[in-house]
């Protein structure tokens, strides 16, 4: 996958560490499947601004935070 994707999984995944929550947790907030939520953190696909604005709101921050 692209470099984008792979910058974007990572901050993604820093911030939900930061925040101390799990791929499960923010599965439930999100209804986004926990299996995906690993694809996304290892830049395996590219995700909609929906999901992004998704994430961005159960993790408690603006999706800019997610954004490289």
């Amino acid at each position: 996958m692209d470099d984008l994707a792979k910058s974007f999984g990572l901050k993604l995944r820093g911030k939900r560490k930061e925040f101390g929550i799990s791929q499960d947790e923010i599965a439930l907030r999100t209804q986004i499947d926990r299996s995906y939520i690993g694809r996304i953190e290892r830049g395996e696909v590219n995700i909609s601004l929906e999901k992004v604005y998704r994430l961005a709101k159960a993790l408690g921050c603006s999706s800019k935070d997610l954004l490289p």
